[in-house]
């Protein structure tokens, strides 16, 4: 029980899993400052690895076999970021169904082609672009309840 506490309680809070997970169990098994110690051990290894490439990439970054390596590596960050992009717009139309023009959540399709236009047409700021589609999801879903 208290384990599916720390999944449901880790997959509502922003951020990502495993700092909400340590957050929580820091604050079941010594409170506050649990919390606090739990969330920077599992922040500060990965902060101490970044920080150390940081430092070598701009030791060496003159050398052609970094380059070499950064440029293979593009291409698969790029389809990494896709299939996540993928994901998110399958489960935005369809959500757990089968995709189907009967299961297709229009609504989310409208959204999502406006953005799209206003992205690529007036090149605006994608973070404002996800602001409005938030708040445009949030007028769209109030109208609807009200109805």
């Amino acid at each position: 029980s208290e384990f599916l506490d720390i999944i449901a309680i880790s997959q509502m809070t922003p951020g990502p899993i495993a700092v909400n997970s340590a957050t929580f169990v820091g604050i079941q098994v010594a409170g506050f400052l649990g919390a606090v110690v739990a969330t920077i051990a599992c922040i500060l290894p990965a902060m101490v690895v970044v920080n150390i490439l940081g430092y070598l990439y701009y030791k060496y970054r003159e050398l052609t076999i970094i380059d070499g390596v950064l440029k293979s590596l593009r291409p698969a960050v790029v389809s990494l970021i896709a299939s996540a992009g993928l994901s998110i717009l399958i489960l935005s139309f369809w959500g757990d169904q089968v995709p189907s023009l009967d299961s297709t959540q229009w609504l989310a399709v409208l959204i999502f082609a406006v953005a799209l236009f206003i992205l690529r047409k007036f090149k605006k700021d994608p973070i404002v672009v996800m602001i409005g589609c938030g708040a445009a999801g949030a007028v769209f879903h109030a109208i609807s309840l009200a109805l």
